[in-house]
């Protein structure tokens, strides 16, 4: 339990509450573990941070963190309803200043002002909408109305919601009329590229096993609307532009529906990849471990995405960091993250995907020009900013005066 900050703290000082209970894979998890080393490095501020036990094991103790720890439903309905009731008493507890709800709901009757982190496309998406009805996955269409009523009405109860990219702000407000801000995901390159343990040995001899084919990485575990089906439509017409030279599209996941996480099914897409022939040119790799991902992206010539739904897209970054041409769907917020370090397609057409990945592999210029561009844009995107960005705002909501202490280097924090 967090303890109680007394009354006779320094008057700038802030006292964070974080509602990280909702990140159990992918980008929450992603986002929680960069975060919590951001704010260990303030000086300025104290944060109380819930997040579950599995996840809390991750990290270490800090002088200015407490965390809560809180076993919570797999059920998003029934984890709400948890967070609805206990969540109020907590904070008032922690003594916290604001409180900032990081899993696309709010907490109705915060008892602090609070802060919406708002990161989940799919309730505002109509291409998703069209491809679940598409497929008969009627119970994810009604799941997903049904949250995303909750997740408007959340961005309504907040004093403030914050999108990972100006695009998703822009969607967000005309959905739910609520005060939307955009504050960029960062990105650490020293932790990123800090690992330098090899790939599980399974992973690397797929890997070597390459040597000579053009390599694409594209890096998800399967859902619909990272929209796999269309990299698939595309390798044979890839195929046959690049006539003997070999192709493999390395996958960070398994097309098995009980593989992945959510209720996605994977069948028809393992069904086409049969259909397509192209079974040899598919490596299904499996989960990589997140530090040892950079190995993975250096491994290979060329990151592709063909997502028709987005808010911030951190594969994209990490590509860009490692020096890798980024080829991606035509989609706002693609747009905002690459800018000149992205080729872009129509996110439906194979063929102008097959055509974009031709261009950048058959050209040298191309392609170096592509990977400048990525290493300079990679280095717009910084955690640290992000927290700062979170925290001025938080004190403007608090009447907290703001400070001039600068965090302490990330190496020093851990």
């Amino acid at each position: 339990m967090a303890a109680q900050v007394g009354s006779d703290r320094p008057s700038s000082m802030m006292h964070l509450f974080f509602n990280c209970l909702a990140a159990s894979a992918g980008g929450g998890v992603t986002y929680v573990r960069n975060l919590i080393p951001h704010l260990a490095c303030r000086t300025d501020l104290h944060a109380t941070v819930a997040l579950s036990p599995a996840l809390r094991n991750e990290f270490g103790s800090f002088s200015n963190l407490s965390f809560v720890e809180m076993e919570t439903s797999k059920n998003t309905g029934k984890r709400f309803l948890q967070e609805q009731f206990y969540l109020p008493r907590l904070i008032r507890r922690s003594g916290a200043d604001v409180l900032i709800s990081t899993g696309n709901f709010a907490v109705r009757n915060s008892p602090v002002p609070q802060i919406l982190l708002s990161g989940n496309s799919l309730y505002t998406s109509e291409d998703f909408s069209r491809d679940v009805r598409s497929r008969g996955d009627y119970g994810l269409w009604l799941d997903t109305r049904i949250k995303g009523f909750f997740a408007k009405q959340s961005v309504r109860w907040t004093d403030c919601t914050i999108a990972p990219s100006h695009a998703f702000a822009d969607e967000l407000r005309r959905w739910s009329d609520g005060n939307v801000v955009a504050v960029h995901h960062g990105f650490d390159r020293e932790v990123f590229f800090r690992d330098i343990s090899p790939l599980p040995r399974e992973i690397q001899q797929r890997i070597d096993n390459a040597r000579g084919a053009l390599r694409l990485l594209f890096v998800s575990h399967y859902n619909y609307y990272r929209n796999f089906e269309t990299l698939f439509r595309a390798i044979p017409i890839l195929r046959n532009r690049l006539g003997n030279r070999d192709l493999k599209l390395f996958l960070t996941c398994r097309l098995r529906s009980d593989a992945n996480p959510g209720s996605y099914r994977a069948d028809s897409a393992a069904a086409l990849i049969a259909k397509l022939d192209i079974s040899e040119n598919v490596v299904e790799l499996g989960a990589v471990p997140y530090s040892l991902l950079h190995h993975l992206y250096r491994a290979c010539h060329i990151y592709v995405t063909a997502a028709y739904a987005e808010t911030f897209a951190h594969p994209l970054v990490e590509a860009m960091a490692s020096g890798l041409p980024v080829i991606a769907s035509d989609i706002a917020v693609h747009r905002e993250v690459c800018g000149q370090a992205a080729m872009y397609f129509a996110r439906f057409s194979a063929e102008e995907l097959a055509s974009r990945i031709a261009q950048v592999a058959q050209s040298d210029a191309l392609r170096r020009q592509l990977s400048e561009h990525a290493a300079v844009r990679s280095q717009d995107f910084s955690w640290e900013k992000h927290v700062s960005e979170i925290a001025n705002l938080a004190r403007k909501l608090a009447n907290i005066p703001a400070t001039h202490e600068s965090p302490l280097p990330a190496a020093v924090c851990g």
